[in-house]
């Protein structure tokens, strides 16, 4: 089992910054990527940023510029640094990672989620 934890939702005032991290713990043998989704009332899940094992990162276009996904290897974490945030951010964020795990003599692909945590941007 693959446990994610996330912390650093809340409220912040538009164009001010916010740091959401998120820790894997669990029989994890290898991460292959760690992503951030979010999704807004009413709204279907979509994903904001994505970062590779080798580090790549990958963002949709209305958060280029302003969002950055790192990672820490050796603590199985993920972070996302939102910048200059808008009313439209507002949304639940996801924590989502993929990767392989030990199960005894064998490997098993996982792909787990975090609990969510509410960002919301509002004066």
């Amino acid at each position: 089992q693959v446990q994610l934890v996330e912390s650093g939702g809340g409220l912040v005032q538009p164009g001010g910054p916010l740091i959401l991290s998120c820790a894997a713990s669990g029989r994890i043998f290898s991460i292959i990527d760690m992503g951030w989704y979010r999704q807004a009332p009413g709204k279907q899940r979509e994903l904001v940023a994505q970062i590779t094992s080798t580090g790549t990162p990958i963002y949709v276009d209305y958060v280029k510029g302003r969002f950055t996904i790192s990672g820490d290897n050796a603590k199985n974490t993920v972070f996302l640094q939102m910048n200059s945030l808008k009313p439209e951010d507002t949304a639940v964020y996801y924590c989502n990672v993929g990767g392989l795990a030990s199960g005894g003599s064998f490997l098993r692909s996982f792909d787990a989620w975090g609990q969510g945590t509410q960002v919301t941007v509002s004066s």
